[in-house]
């Protein structure tokens, strides 16, 4: 990855801050970017502060405007973009889908499958003229499989892969690779958040949700962000030349059951 030029959208925590961090120690140039402008801004000098060349914005990658004036500013910036990993996304409440507001159907719409729309739009062309590039798409077992519950999440996950699958048919001939990574439940701040909203909606306290979600994995516990994170390098990795269209799953099993 030395000298390559990777994005990264979601990237203040989680799968994002993580990757922003392996990528950098890979020597990676790194374009990052965030709803959240502190957490943002708090990574980027830690990474600039250890060497890496780091780029920042603060974006709502809903907003087209934005992600457009993203992908000007890397190339005004580094003269190039190889790598494009959509990861932001938001989580939704346990809700039965007869009971789910369309207001909040829309919102996680809007960022896990429109956000990802949005940017593989804008950073397609600048891989087109370069000859070559690799796109990354973080969406989730719930992308594969049902997801009780969940439905707004489920559909906007599903709706990635099927974006990812599309984009890679077309763009295979400009050697454009692009694939999905579905991971299931892993130690970030979306899946604490998800696991007190569970432990909320079933009455149970934090640690007796957290066991109920675990006891769904046949490994029995949840990934680690560095798992997911090792998946993420190899999909990305420039020897992984032959890979493309593909959902992968991280999920200790579940989907195998």
């Amino acid at each position: 990855m030395a000298e390559r030029v990777v994005l990264i959208t979601g990237a203040a925590s989680g799968f994002g801050a993580g990757a922003a961090q392996a990528f950098a120690a890979q020597g990676a140039r790194l374009v990052l970017c965030d709803i959240d402008e502190q957490g943002l801004i708090g990574l980027a000098e830690t990474l600039r502060d250890s060497g890496a060349q780091v780029l920042a914005r603060r974006i709502d990658v809903t907003d087209e405007t934005a992600q457009s004036a993203l992908i000007a500013a890397t190339l005004a910036h580094f003269g190039q973009l190889d790598v494009a990993i959509n990861n932001a996304g938001l989580g939704q409440p346990f809700t039965p889908l007869s009971k789910t507001e369309a207001k909040d159907f829309d919102r996680i719409v809007a960022v896990n499958a429109r956000g990802v729309f949005l940017g593989m739009k804008h950073q397609i062309p600048p891989m087109q003229a370069a000859g070559s590039g690799v796109i990354l798409n973080i969406a989730s077992a719930a992308g594969l499989t049902g997801a009780g519950h969940l439905a707004a999440y489920a559909a906007a996950k599903h709706a990635v892969v099927g974006l990812t699958r599309a984009a890679a048919d077309e763009l295979a001939r400009h050697n454009i690779r692009v694939n999905a990574l579905c991971p299931a439940f892993a130690e970030t701040p979306l899946f604490a958040e998800m696991a007190d909203r569970f432990a909320s909606h079933t009455g149970e306290d934090a640690a007796q949700s957290r066991s109920r979600i675990t006891a769904r994995v046949p490994m029995g516990r949840v990934a680690t962000v560095a798992e997911v994170v090792q998946a993420m390098l190899w999909t990305c990795d420039p020897a992984n030349s032959f890979m493309t269209g593909q959902a992968l799953a991280i999920d200790g099993g579940l989907t195998a059951i």
